[in-house]
């Protein structure tokens, strides 16, 4: 056995593949320069065939490693190949291949292209003479001379290394372990056998105790036996009659149930009646309320009115009266001056005579006194004056004295006619200003009348704003009232249907309606999305209340899918509510990815294709048919199970019994008075009655706007109203 060929590959300085061939099957000689690399290729062959380089640390395996100025190289090898034709090493090939890989992390053997361990290669090398722990063919520098001088021991050690002899002694030495443990095993067979000896002297006892037991347990057996017998006849008996009592309780509890249902149906209605009652009350009382403050309000007019008839019915007395009084002074007066007019016929022919007479006296009387004073005049001026010329000169200057007189007195005549004259403008002037202002005064009155008429008016018309505005509050308080009692219904109705189909799915019921409610206000192809999202399938259908358990049954957990047009707009949705990080599981239905066969279904009075008792948009009928559609509605289990093995199609009774196509029956009792798509009938009826009551409660506060304004103008109205009236008067 030699080496025929050495495969070096990244260890050390040798960095690409290098093939070392051919080698002498004698003696080789490797010469060449310093640095060529010749003690690399030494240790290459060391590094596969001694045990020198076992047990390497991860820092010692990347020293092997080459380094140079390209990368790093990550794996190493080298290969030996022994010529194998003297059947030097125990395997039937006459080449034999060893490769030692190794890495920052790995370090592996190859034997003939296969990974196998170390501690195998080591035996192979050792049993064709290769001893790792003291490499004798690998002779290093001094190893001769220390050899020479080694004791004999050692000698006569590497002597059985070479000769392989080491793998036998070892071999021995594990033999005569293995036949130690077999000896102690020996001998514990040996006390187990004695054991067992024993053992089956006492069961030899025991057989003859179990022999006679046998014949008693015989007899045993066959008194429990008749027993049994006649135990299990009473029993089959017993329970004949507990079915037939079985069937009755079914026959009374179909009854009972029935009349369950109907009670839960009119405890429904008696507590909608209640509710509406209850509503009903609450609009009385606030209408009682608005009443009695409106009858105070009347009662406080009419004392007033009261007060002010019996006034005027005071005055009108005092005034009627008053004025028989006046018609019995008056009637006294009329007679007392009739009287009187006839004494003054009487006396007025005589008082003229003497008025006349009268007259004349006294002009006589005025010309006598007159004479007198001229005569008395004379008479002092003869006494008066010495001579003519002081009574010229007196007579010159009383005339002029006179002359003055005259003149002041014209001038005060010119004076006053002038005076008169402006006066009687002036008077002129007056009495057209007089004529104005009465005109002016009369149209006055008239406005002043014209405005208390329109006060009038437009008082009459508030009030009747003001208590069309009042109706209208009473409404709204009513409605208000009514709402809320809904929305707390549709409160409990969602609870009630959170808890039977889940937190989770709810919350994603919710999460959909706040993503539809942001594409409504984006608009634009927000909108087309909106319009082609139909809701889940429960809001989706109608059905008959004797058929809600089978439909619900057979719908399962796709009760609350979400339909949609296409899978696209499922994704949107599902990516917007991603965005917003909202809770709820959503599953999606588009009807474009949906594929429904056309079904034949069986002529027969017994089974109805479910699909044909929904109702539901025609726009919806794929996806109807998709969950509906391969289910039939049969009378009983019996003809269930008969029609689905016939037409290969689901069938399911009334009350929820489920007959698959491959022959699997599923069923159970169903509490009705919990279904699923009556508390969802249920809240769509509350949630029909909130939108028509919030419609209605828009329009009314739309009318009590109107209302409120027209009573703001009324009174605007009625205050100009009043200053022109004020201004007028």
């Amino acid at each position: 056995m030699y080496i025929k060929q050495v495969i070096i590959h990244g260890f050390k300085s040798y960095r690409e593949q290098t093939v070392v061939e051919p080698f002498d099957k004698r003696h080789n000689v490797v010469v060449g320069r310093n640095g060529s690399g010749k003690s690399n290729f030494f240790y290459a062959i060391q590094f596969v065939l001694s045990d020198e380089f076992s047990h390497l640390r991860p820092e010692q395996r990347q020293a092997l490693l080459h380094e140079g100025t390209g990368p790093r190289v990550v794996t190493a090898y080298v290969e030996i190949i022994f010529d194998n034709t003297d059947n030097r090493l125990p395997i039937e090939k006459e080449e034999v291949i060893l490769r030692r890989v190794i890495g920052a992390k790995k370090d592996q053997y190859f034997l003939n292209k296969k990974m196998v361990p170390r501690s195998d290669v080591t035996n192979l090398l050792e049993s064709a003479g290769f001893s790792h722990s003291n490499p004798y063919y690998i002779v290093k520098q001094g190893k001769i001379n220390q050899m020479a001088t080694a004791p004999d021991s050692q000698r006569l050690k590497l002597l059985r290394e070479v000769a392989g002899t080491r793998v036998y002694d070892e071999r021995k030495e594990e033999s005569i372990d293995i036949l130690k443990d077999t000896q102690t095993k020996l001998e514990k067979i040996v006390e187990f056998i004695k054991t067992i000896e024993e053992r089956l002297q006492t069961l030899e006892e025991e057989k003859e105790e179990l022999k006679e037991y046998q014949v008693w347990d015989k007899k045993r057996r066959t008194l429990e036996f008749c027993i049994h017998d006649r135990e299990l006849k009473d029993t089959k008996r017993k329970l004949e009659e507990l079915e037939g009592k079985i069937n009755n309780f079914d026959g009374e509890q179909k009854v009972l149930a029935s009349k369950v249902k109907e009670a839960s149906e009119q405890a429904k209605k008696a507590g909608k009646h209640l509710r509406d009652s209850k509503r009903d009350v609450h609009a009385a009382k606030d209408e009682k309320e608005t009443l009695s403050l409106d009858q105070q309000e009347l009662i406080k007019q009419k004392t007033k009115l009261d007060f002010a008839i019996k006034d005027l019915s005071d005055e009108v007395a005092g005034d009627n009266s008053s004025k028989e009084r006046a018609e019995n002074e008056l009637k006294k007066l009329q007679e007392t001056i009739k009287t009187k007019e006839t004494e003054l016929q009487l006396l007025k022919p005589k008082y003229e005579s003497q008025k006349k007479k009268e007259e004349n006296c006294a002009r006589e009387l005025a010309l006598k006194e007159q004479k007198r004073k001229e005569l008395y005049a004379k008479q002092g001026r003869g006494s008066q004056f010495t001579s003519k010329e002081d009574r010229d000169m007196w007579i010159q200057k009383e005339l002029r004295s006179l002359n003055k007189q005259i003149k002041d007195k014209s001038d005060h005549k010119e004076k006053l006619i002038e005076d008169l004259k402006h006066d009687g403008d002036r008077q002129k002037e007056l009495e057209g200003e007089i004529l104005v202002n009465s005109i002016e005064l009369e149209k006055q009155r008239v406005a002043i009348d014209e405005y208390n008429k329109q006060f009038y008016e437009l008082k009459k018309l508030r009030d009747q704003y003001q208590s069309q505005r009042n109706e209208l509050w009473r409404k709204e308080n009513s409605i208000q009232h009514s709402l809320s009692s809904l929305k707390e219904e549709l409160a409990k109705a969602d609870q009630v249907l959170r808890s039977m189909a889940g937190k989770a799915i709810l919350n994603g019921r919710d999460s959909v309606r706040k993503v539809l409610d942001v594409f409504k206000e984006k608009g634009g192809p927000y909108l087309d999305l909106v319009g082609q999202y139909y809701g889940q399938v429960i809001e989706n259908f109608e059905c008959e209340n004797s058929i809600q358990t089978a439909v619900e049954v057979t719908a399962g957990g796709r009760m609350f899918f979400h339909i949609v047009e296409s899978d696209k707009i499922g994704t949107q949705i599902l990516k917007e509510i991603n965005n917003q990080n909202l809770p709820g599981e959503v599953t999606f239905m588009p009807i474009n990815r949906l594929t429904v066969r056309e079904i034949k279904y069986p002529q027969s009075r017994d089974a109805i294709p479910m699909v044909s008792k929904l109702k539901y948009e025609p726009h919806l009928d794929k996806a109807m048919r998709f969950i509906f559609g391969k289910t039939l509605i049969c009378r009983n289990l019996e003809i269930a199970t008969t029609i689905s093995k016939q037409s290969l199609l689901d069938c399911i009774t009334i009350d929820g019994d489920q007959v698959s196509s491959n022959g699997t029956l599923t069923g159970g009792y169903f509490k009705n008075m919990r279904s699923k798509l009556e508390i969802q009938k249920q809240r769509n009826d509350l949630i029909s009655q909130i939108n028509a009551l919030e419609i209605e409660l828009t329009d009314l506060k739309t009318k009590l706007n109107e209302v409120e304004v027209n009573v703001n103008s009324l009174m605007g109205n009625m205050q100009k109203t009043e200053t022109k009236n004020s201004k007028s008067k």
